[in-house]
Formats: structure tokens, C-alpha cells, sequence
């Protein structure tokens, strides 16, 4: 007979998460969840990119983890001074695992990206979201972000 798996309240479920920075050792799990993001990497790449987000003063990569699930989503923050708006901070990335999604897990390592960008004297916080990501803009409608504005994004390879 299979053992009886304990089913967690949403309160239970976050008192059980922890979140902090990442580590190089969370490479592969963070290479894992960027595929399911639609970025696929290797862990060597990530691992290589870790190191090179710098400074820590500026940057953030944080991770959720719980007990049953060593990195269970993945958030990085950095400051951006720009010259026409009070310092902020943007949200670069935010990925949950897909099996983990709508437990409040994202809204966990959103809380503690916002409560870093304070602490480094920062007014807001941003974030920019595909336009085909409906469900992502649901949830920072819900978080209390606000719709301000449409662009388009341009890239060219160097």
C-alpha cells in the first residue's frame, strides 16, 4: 500500500519554502526551469552566468526551495539607475516549475525581490512580460503591479 501523501494548505505550503540566493550548485535546476520558460540552457551556461552577474550589490538571483524540491522557481532582480526616473529595480526573470505554479511561490520570491530593492533605496519596481504570457500578467496584476504602458522590443546580435 503507497503511503498517504499529506496535502499542504497554501499557508502550510509557503511556511515550508525558503527563499535565498542561488548558488552555483542550483545550475542545473535553474537550467531545468529556463527551458520551461522557453530559454533552454545548459548548466555549465548558468553556472557561468551566476559568476558573471555582478555586482551583488545590484543584482539578485534568488531561488525558492522547499523540502520535497531542492530549487522550485528562480527570480533576478537588479538596480537600474536611469537618468529619467528615481532609482528602480526590474524584475529580468521569474520562472515557477510548471507543476508548482498558482501556489504562491511566485508571489514569495516577488516579495523578497521587492523587499531587496528597498533596502538598496529603490522607489519602484518593474518588470516586462511577453505579450503572449497571459497568465504571467494576471499574477502581477495581482501582486499589485499595474499595466503602464505597451512597447516593442528590438535586439540585434553583436
Amino acid at each position: 500500500m503507497a503511503p498517504k501523501q499529506k496535502h499542504l494548505s497554501p499557508a502550510d505550503n509557503h511556511a515550508a519554502i525558503k527563499i535565498r540566493r542561488a548558488k552555483s550548485s542550483d545550475a542545473a535546476q535553474i537550467a531545468e526551469l529556463c527551458g520551461q520558460l522557453g530559454y533552454p540552457a545548459k548548466p555549465a551556461e548558468i553556472a557561468q552566468r551566476l559568476r558573471k552577474i555582478e555586482p551583488a550589490n545590484q543584482h539578485a538571483v534568488l531561488v525558492a526551495e522547499s523540502p520535497e524540491r531542492e530549487v522550485m522557481g528562480w527570480l533576478h532582480v537588479s538596480v537600474a539607475p536611469l537618468v529619467e526616473v528615481e532609482l528602480r529595480a526590474e524584475v529580468n526573470g521569474l520562472v515557477i516549475a510548471s507543476d508548482e505554479r498558482g501556489r504562491g511561490t511566485g508571489a514569495l520570491l516577488l516579495r523578497a525581490a521587492e523587499q531587496w530593492a528597498r533596502s538598496r533605496g529603490c522607489k519602484s519596481m518593474s518588470v516586462r512580460s511577453n505579450v503572449i504570457r497571459e497568465r504571467a500578467h494576471q499574477f502581477y496584476l495581482r501582486c499589485g503591479y499595474e499595466h503602464y504602458k505597451t512597447q516593442k522590443a528590438f535586439r540585434k546580435p553583436l
